[in-house]
Parts: structure tokens; sequence; C-alpha cells
């Protein structure tokens, strides 16, 4: 046999060898694309040999060093080796097997060469397409991707066009109308590919154009017509449109096979926004075909509790109870509807039943406890609760430590809520979100001085900690006039962490403090459209009065009070400034 056959028969034993071997390593997930998105189509029929070649003596040595290094889970050894004699042999099996070995990995960029080199050397290989454009898409270049998944579809394969859609709204403008073309012209190829023209609907519907979009969906009608996230799209338009029958193709399609349990599904859904009544009609249809799904039993709960129903809704949720399903979500829903009417002991009851740590409910729970708890004024009663929920739940004492103390913050009782992180802290002195906590709870009691002792012991432990460099930054900008100090932590914050709203919004008050409005405008106009909060919009509101830009103030101070007409922050900003809230008209 020729040596570079023989080596790719060695070499494609040994990689199937460690793959099955690892099924168990959470790696296993990158062997292949993976998802719907990403997954490769079937591999065709075995290709005819390859033409014999001279075998370059220098690179067996080294293909038998990645053969052995794949033996012995030397897996970085092996992949930089395949990757120095993929590109010297030039030969596509073994650029095949680097790509492989390079997603077996998750090592993205080298699979990206690897591939890349393999299509080069197989142009016409459907898997080295598809996986060169899943690859593509995943860098954000899904214009690139779009010929190699014609070649796809070219093969007679269902090509996944709409993974062209990830991240579609972070690309410039440019490349989204590139996309957009790029994606339309391909139509005149393929006009009877489903998922080509569903695509292309969708991209037209991020981009606003509303006529086009229904253009191509009656294209998708025409092949298919009762593709579903046709359908659902095609209602969302509609409704947009405000039009009197937004849902008429929907329920036909249902009438035309009412056993679609998808299609119901996504249609109960969407009405859960606009028609409380008509989801839950959809829902208990869902429900008589499943009767023992809990998911369908606790989003009938759920419907029927908003809706006021909470005799139905406690039935649907006991029911879940004797089915042994979604028992932590029933027993919290259960007691939420217990606390609404007025029961706490029923209430408490039902919430001490969610016991899973892991689960959406058990902290949710534990913090209603608690409230009701110090509500009542049992504030003793408080803390037995949370030290034998400590030594019930001890892989969650951290976790159960903060939220005691964030309750007792907020009945007003900052020194008990001092002395519970006190004795966290003595209990897990490396804990930074506890001392972070405390250190915020010291900012809050005016012991400047906890507060920057915490924060500055954090970043003792973790100098890169942009969240600890903000907090002291903000705190010594807004309370102190070490303004010069402040300014050197937020700038290394931003450096950090340059997009993040909170340390914008703080670089934008420091530069303000340092008298240096112009500048501070800047960065306080880019946290507010990344974070509208009304603690910012004061800050950026105070600037612009600063500068003379009234008109501009009060519109943004209103857009705050609008989110919040209590706000503390800004409403103290306004009494200083003696801007007169009625005057704003939130």
């Amino acid at each position: 046999m020729h040596p570079l056959k023989m080596f790719r028969k060695l070499v494609s034993a040994t990689l199937a060898a460690a793959l099955v071997a690892c099924a168990s390593d959470p790696v296993m997930d990158a062997a292949a694309p993976g998802d719907e998105v990403s997954a490769a189509p079937p591999r065709p029929a075995e290709p005819a040999p390859p033409p014999e070649r001279a075998f370059p003596e220098d690179s067996l040595y080294p293909l038998l060093v990645a053969e052995f290094a794949l033996r012995r889970r030397d897996f970085d050894l092996a992949l930089a080796t395949y990757l120095e004699q993929a590109e010297q042999l030039r030969d596509p099996g073994v650029s095949a097997h680097t790509t492989h070995l390079a997603q077996f990995l998750k090592r993205e960029p080298q699979a990206l060469a690897a591939v890349r080199l393999w299509v080069e050397l197989e142009p016409d290989n459907p898997e080295a397409n598809n996986t060169l454009a899943t690859l593509l898409v995943r860098e954000s270049r899904p214009v690139e991707a779009v010929p190699h998944l014609a070649v796809v579809a070219r093969h007679g394969m269902k090509a996944h066009f709409p993974m062209l859609l990830g991240g579609f709204r972070d690309l410039p403008p440019a490349q989204q109308h590139a996309l957009s073309k790029a994606v339309e012209d391909l139509t005149l190829e393929f006009q009877d590919d489903t998922r080509l023209w569903l695509t292309l609907a969708l991209i037209r519907d991020e981009l606003g154009q509303a006529g086009a979009v229904q253009a191509a969906l009656d294209r998708v009608f025409e092949i298919d017509p009762w593709q579903q996230q046709a359908l659902m799209l095609e209602a969302k338009l509609q409704l947009e449109n405000e039009d009197p029958d937004p849902f008429q193709r929907i329920e036909a399609a249902l009438q035309q096979d009412a056993e679609d349990a998808q299609l119901r599904l996504q249609y109960a859904r969407m009405l859960t926004r606009f028609d409380m009544e008509a989801a839950r009609q959809q829902f208990e249809i869902l429900s008589a075909q499943a009767p023992r799904d809990g998911d369908l039993l606790l989003s009938l709960a759920l419907l029927n509790q908003d809706t006021g129903d909470t005799i139905t809704a406690k039935a649907y949720l006991r029911q879940l109870l004797a089915l042994g399903q979604r028992s932590d979500e029933a027993h919290y829903y259960l007691g939420r509807i217990a606390e609404d009417e007025g029961r706490p002991k029923e209430a408490i009851a039902a919430y001490l039943e969610v016991g899973d740590p892991e689960g959406r409910e058990f902290f949710s729970a534990r913090g209603r406890v608690g409230r009701m708890l110090l509500e009542s004024g049992d504030i003793d009663g408080s803390a037995r609760y949370f030290s034998r929920q400590r030594e019930d739940y001890p892989q969650m004492r951290e976790q159960l430590y903060t939220l005691e103390s964030e309750l007792l913050s907020r009945a007003g009782l900052l020194d008990d809520s001092l002395a519970v992180l006190n004795q966290a802290l003595e209990e897990l002195p490396r804990s930074t979100s506890l001392r972070y906590s405390r250190s915020m709870l010291g900012e809050q009691r005016d012991d400047l001085a906890l507060m920057e002792r915490d924060l500055r012991t954090i970043l003792e432990q973790e100098p890169d900690n942009a969240t600890a460099l903000n907090a002291l930054g903000y705190t010594l900008s807004n309370r102190t006039d070490r303004h010069e100090e402040a300014f050197e932590l937020i700038s290394r914050a931003l450096e950090l962490s340059p997009d993040e709203p909170a340390i914008l919004d703080s670089m934008g008050w420091v530069l303000y403090r340092k008298g240096r409005a112009e500048e501070a405008v800047e960065y306080l106009q880019r946290a507010y459209v990344k974070l509208p909060d009304p603690e910012v919009a004061a800050h950026l509101g105070e600037v612009l009065w600063s500068l003379g830009k009234t008109g501009e103030a009060r519109d943004v101070w209103q857009g705050g009070l609008r989110q919040d007409p209590d706000h503390e922050v800004l409403l103290e900003t306004l009494h200083r400034l003696e801007v007169p809230v009625a005057d704003l008209n939130p």
C-alpha cells in the first residue's frame, strides 16, 4: 500500500478511537459543529482513491509523532503537528483530520485555518464547505459563508441557511445589506429552497423591510403552505400592521392538522402577549392532547393565576404535584398565591417545600420567607430561619448570608445586616462577594473607611477586578475630594471593561467632578444609550445643565422619571439644582 494511504488509515483509526474513548469528555461537543445551526451534512460515499504520489520522507516521522500523541491523548502536540504537516503535504485527508481534531479540541482559529486548506484542496466537498461556513458565521463573517453553503445545497443536501442570521444585529449596516443581497442572489439558483427563502424573509425583517418580507414569505408558502417559522413571522408582521385577523393562516394550518403540537405551542406563546384568554384556550387544547405534560400544566397554572382565576391555577399546580413533575415550581407558585391571598403561614409552608438549591425558585422562595418574617417584626425568627438554611444547605451558605444581609438592609436594619456580613466573613474570609456586599453596606452607612478597606482587600486578591475598581473610584469621586485617585481607579476599570455602562457613567462623573464637563458628556451619553437608568440620567442631566443645555437636560431627566418617579439620586439632583419635578411633567 502507498505510504500516504497507509498513514491515512492509521491516523483515521487513531482519531476515531480517541474520540470514542473520550465520549464522556465535555469537549466531545466540538467533535463536529454539533447543533442544528452548525451540524455538518452526512458524509458522502467514500471517494475514489486519490492518485498516488511520492511521500515526503521528512513528513513520515512528524506524522507518526502526531499519531502516537493522539494515542497518549497529548492533543496539543498532535494538533500542532497536523497543522504544520497539512500545509506541507497539502493532502485532503490530512487536512480533514486536522479540521476534525481542531473542532474536537474547540480550537476554532486552528479549525478555520485547517478547513480553509481542506476546501482549497477539495472545493466541491460538502462537509468541508459546511464546516467552513459554520466557522465563518461564528467569526461574524456570514457574507463569506454564503457561497460555501451554496456548495452544500448543490449536492442536494439541506444547507442550514438560517444560521447566517447568527449575530446579524451586531454586524455593521453595510455587511447586513451585503448579506441580504448575497442571499437574494442565491434564490435565483435555488428557487425552491424553503430555508433559503425563509432566511431572506428573516433578514429583511431585521432590516425593517416589511413589504419585502411578505414577498419572501409568499414564496415560502408557495413551496410549503404550513411552514411554521414563516407562519409565525407573518403573524408578527400582521400584528405590527394592526391587521384585524393576524392569525388567520396559523388557524387554517391548525385546522389542517389539529395534532400539530409544536405550531399550536408557538401560537399559544405568541397569544400570551396579546390575548391571555385565547392563549389559555390553546394551552388547554395542548394539555388535553398530552394530559401528563408538566410544562403545559405549569403554563396553564400561570395563565390562570395571571388572569385572576387562582382556584383553577391551584388545581393545575396540585395536579403537577400529584404527577411528581415541576414540584419546586408548583410549591413556589402555591406559596405566591397563598401570600397574595393573605395566608402567610400557608405561604411559608409552601415555600419551605422548594428544596432544589440549583433551581430558579430556591433563593426566591427563601427570600420571600425571610421578608415575610421581617415584615411581621420577627427579626430573631428570620435569623434562626437563615441559620437553619445554612445548616441544611452548607454548599449555599455564602449566597444565603448575602440574601439575609440584603433583606435586612432593605428593611432598614443596617446594623443587623452588618452583623450578618461580619459573621459571614469570619467563616468565609476569602469570599469576594461577601466582602463586596459589606463594602457597599459601609458606603450606605457612611462608613467610608470600611468601604475602602474592603474594596482594597478585594483588589489585593484580584487586582483586575473591574467591579471593585469602579466601585472604589466612583465612591471616591462622589463622596470625597480625592478625584485624581478616583480617576486612576476608574481608568483602570475602563481598560478592563471598556463597554460596561456603569464604568462609563463613573468616568463621566469623575471627569465632571474634575471640571472637565465637555469630556464627561461623551462618556455619560454612551452610558445612557447602553443603560438608560435613572441614576445615569441624573448624572447626564446635571452635566448638560452645567453646560447650559437645559432643554437636553430636562429631556434626559424626564426619561429617568418615567422609569422611576421616586428614584432617590435623581430626586436629590433635581432638588439640589432647584429644578421643580412638577415642571418636568414625567
